[in-house]
């Protein structure tokens, strides 16, 4: 009977918490893709002014529920000297989504080389990783087969896990919501790390 009513409880009132970092360069669209994320998932969020989103120093927080499913972001900042801490955060992560600025192809080799440190980080292995071409409502930015071909020295180090890589503008918010649904069906399937159970409030 108690495991009945554990089960129901659960069922009701706890939703499956997992932990997602936001990473890539400064001023690549992170925080911007973080706050089109609570608008368009969380129902009451009026979000801040996009306009307004300065550089992270440090780490944004949001959350946004999707199904049974609660996101927990973590936004850190891509500045060089604060990428050292991102390994901080691996073992507590369930899934990465990484930012690339597509109209910045001055930077593509910084961004390739922070990218390839994420992905061969043995804390990281087996987590899911969403690539975000962001800035693709500009119209000189590089295309998805290009963003593939500066990054193709990475796709052996991969290794095992879920990755995509999509077209995405967090300006307009094209690709946002496909993206998260995405990460969503590969945190819940990765049996590697299991959810957190959090009491809905």
């Amino acid at each position: 009977m108690y495991t009945l009513l554990s089960g129901l409880y659960k069922y009701m009132f706890q939703k499956d918490e997992y932990c997602i970092l936001i990473l890539g360069l400064d001023n690549a669209g992170k925080t911007t893709f973080l706050e089109q994320s609570k608008t368009r998932f969380n129902k009451n969020y009026k979000g801040m002014s996009l306009s307004k989103i300065t550089t992270t120093v440090g780490l944004n927080i949001g959350t946004v529920d999707v199904g049974k499913a609660r996101l927990m972001f973590w936004d850190l900042g891509g500045q060089e000297e604060l990428q050292s801490l991102w390994d901080k955060y691996y073992a507590e992560c369930h899934g990465v989504i990484y930012v690339i600025d597509s109209t910045d192809e001055e930077r593509l080799a910084e961004s390739k080389q922070a990218f390839e440190k994420v992905v061969t980080s043995e804390a990281l292995c087996g987590v899911p990783v969403l690539v975000l071409a962001n800035k693709q409502d500009v119209e000189t930015s590089l295309s998805i087969p290009d963003i593939k071909t500066a990054f193709s020295d990475c796709t052996g180090k991969i290794g095992r896990r879920d990755c995509l890589t999509q077209a995405c503008s967090a300006l307009t918010g094209k690709g946002v919501r496909e993206g998260i649904e995405w990460m969503v069906k590969c945190v819940v399937r990765n049996l590697h790390r299991p959810p957190r159970q959090r009491d809905i409030t």
